[in-house]
C-alpha cells in the first residue's frame, strides 16, 4: 500500500511538471505570436532578430532570447554578429578548457557537437582559438566563467542586419556611432523600417553649438536615419553572468509606446521582469553616469581594504553628486530615483566598473593600458568620466557657489568627479587621492548639495538636447 502511495505521489509529481512545462511553453509561442502580429509578419516569414556586438550582457540578452524563442524556428530567427578574427590568447583557451571539464552539461554537450576536440588542441597549443568560433559553442569571450547556449553566430556585417527586423545594440557606446554608419549602407534599398534595442551605457559630450550629451539611440539615430520612434533602450541593475544564471532581475525598456510595451512583454520572464518607460534620453544618460562613480568604489574599496564605514560615505557624497547632476539634466528627476539608485547600487557592488577601479588602485592596471581589457571589454565608465568632466565643466552652464557666492561651472561641486579624471583622464593624480577627496574637512555635508539640487533652479533642458 506505501508503494502504491508513493508511486502515486511521483506520477502526481512528474505530471505536475510536464503540465507546468507544456504550459509555459505555450505562453512563451503566445508572446511571440503577438509580436508577430504586431510586425506583420506572413505564415513562414520568421522574425528575425540581430545581437550586434558580442561582449558579456550583448551575448547574454542574445542567449535569453535564443534560450527562450529558439525552439520556434519557423516564427524566429535569433543570431549575434561579431567582428571575425580575434584570436583567444593561450591563457584564455587553457583556462576555459578547466571551465568545459568541470561542467557535465558543457562537455557532454561539446562532445555530442564534435566541438570538444578543438579546445584539447587549443590547451595542448596545437590550433588557435577564435572568439567568433567559441560564441557559437555558447562562450563569450569576456565572460567564460558562465556558459551560455549555443548561438548562430555571423561574422559578415551586411549579411547579419540587411534583412533584420529587430537589431540589438551590445556594442560599447565608443563603437556604436562607426558601426551603424556601416549598416546604414545596408539598409538603403530597405521598404520597412526595423527596430532597435540599444543596450549600450556610454554618452559623449559636446560643447557646439551648446553644451549637450549625446546618446547611444542618438547616436543610432543619425546614423541610420531610423526615427527616434524606432529606437528604444533597455537598461537596469543587470549583471549579465548572473542574468543568464537565473538570478532574479528586473529592467526597463524606454522608448515609444507603439513598440516598447509589446517588447517588454515579448522580452519578460519568470527571473527577468522588463517594465516600460517613455523617457528614453534620461535614462540612457543616467546608465553611463553610474559607471563613472562605479570605478570611483572600486578605488575605495581596494584602498581600504573593503572598509564598510569608507564605502559608505563614498556612497553618500557619489550619490549626493549623482543626484545633483540628474537636476540638471532632467525636469522630473524624482521619477529616476528608483532605477538609478538600483543600477547603481548593483554596478558599485560588482559591475566591471567597480573591478577596473580596484584594479587600478591595487597597481594590477594603469591608465595606460587604455579602457579596453581583455577578459572584461570596454570599461565604459573611463569615457563618461571624460564626458560629464568636460561637459559640466563649460562656463556657460556657470551657476552661483552657495557658500563662496561667486559663479562657477557646474563641476565645481562635485569633487569626486573632479578627482576621478584627475586620476583618469589627465593622470595628474593617484588613486589615493580619491580618499583625500573623501577627509577633506571643508568637504560640504551631502545633503547640501541635495537641497541645492532640489531647488530646481539649475535645469538645463538644453543638456540632453532638449528644446
Amino acid at each position: 500500500m506505501v508503494g502504491s502511495v508513493e508511486t502515486r505521489k511521483s506520477y502526481v509529481y512528474s505530471n505536475g511538471v510536464s503540465i507546468q512545462k507544456n504550459q509555459n511553453i505555450c505562453n512563451l509561442e503566445e508572446k511571440l505570436d503577438e509580436l508577430r502580429t504586431i510586425l506583420n509578419k506572413a505564415d513562414g516569414d520568421p522574425i528575425r532578430i540581430v545581437g550586434v556586438g558580442a561582449g558579456a550582457w550583448g551575448s547574454v540578452f542574445a542567449a535569453l532570447m535564443q534560450d527562450s524563442y529558439g525552439q520556434f524556428r519557423d516564427k524566429v530567427q535569433i543570431r549575434i554578429w561579431r567582428r571575425a578574427g580575434r584570436a583567444v590568447d593561450r591563457a584564455t583557451a587553457e583556462h576555459l578548457f578547466e571551465v568545459i571539464n568541470s561542467r557535465e552539461d558543457v562537455l557532454r554537450r561539446l562532445i555530442r557537437r564534435c566541438a570538444y576536440l578543438k579546445y584539447v588542441e587549443a590547451r595542448l597549443g596545437d590550433r588557435t582559438l577564435y572568439a567568433d568560433e567559441i560564441l557559437k559553442d555558447g562562450f563569450c569571450l569576456n565572460m567564460i566563467e558562465t556558459p551560455l547556449c549555443p548561438l548562430k553566430v555571423v561574422t559578415n556585417l551586411q549579411e547579419a542586419v540587411w534583412d533584420a527586423d529587430i537589431v540589438v545594440n551590445g556594442l560599447p557606446s565608443t563603437e556604436t556611432k562607426e558601426v551603424f554608419e556601416e549598416i546604414s549602407k545596408y539598409w538603403k534599398e530597405r521598404i520597412t523600417v526595423p527596430i532597435i534595442i540599444s543596450l549600450a551605457k556610454g554618452i559623449e559630450a559636446k560643447v557646439e553649438p551648446v553644451p549637450h550629451l549625446i546618446t547611444p539611440t542618438q547616436m543610432i539615430k543619425c546614423a541610420t536615419g531610423v526615427p527616434i520612434e524606432n529606437i528604444l533602450y533597455l537598461g537596469g541593475p543587470n549583471i549579465a553572468s548572473e542574468i543568464y544564471n537565473k538570478e532574479y532581475a528586473n529592467a526597463r525598456i524606454c522608448g515609444s509606446e507603439k513598440w516598447r510595451k509589446p517588447l517588454a512583454k515579448f522580452l519578460r520572464q519568470p527571473h527577468f521582469i522588463v517594465w516600460d518607460n517613455s523617457d528614453l534620453v534620461t535614462h540612457e544618460v543616467m546608465g553611463g553616469l553610474k559607471n563613472v562613480y562605479a570605478i570611483g568604489a572600486g578605488m575605495v574599496a581596494a584602498l581600504t581594504k573593503e572598509s564598510a564605514t569608507s564605502k559608505s560615505v563614498y556612497f553618500a557624497h557619489c550619490t549626493s553628486e549623482m543626484i545633483f547632476i540628474t537636476h540638471l539634466l532632467a525636469e522630473e528627476p524624482e521619477k529616476l530615483a528608483g532605477p538609478l539608485l538600483a543600477d547603481t547600487y548593483v554596478t558599485l557592488l560588482k559591475g566591471r566598473n567597480a573591478w577596473y577601479g580596484q584594479m587600478i588602485a591595487k597597481g594590477e592596471l594603469s591608465r595606460d593600458m587604455g579602457d579596453s581589457i581583455s577578459g572584461k571589454g570596454m570599461i565604459q565608465g573611463v569615457s563618461a568620466v571624460g564626458a560629464f568632466y568636460e561637459l559640466l565643466s563649460q562656463s556657460s552652464l556657470n551657476m552661483l557657489h552657495p557658500e563662496e557666492k561667486k559663479h562657477v561651472a557646474p563641476v565645481e561641486l562635485c569633487p569626486i568627479l573632479k578627482m576621478l579624471y584627475r586620476i583618469l583622464i589627465t593622470g595628474e593624480q593617484s588613486p589615493q587621492a580619491i580618499l583625500e577627496a573623501l577627509r577633506d574637512e571643508t568637504l560640504n555635508d551631502p545633503r547640501e548639495r541635495i537641497e541645492i539640487a532640489q531647488s530646481h533652479v539649475f535645469y538645463r533642458p538644453s543638456l540632453l538636447g532638449q528644446p
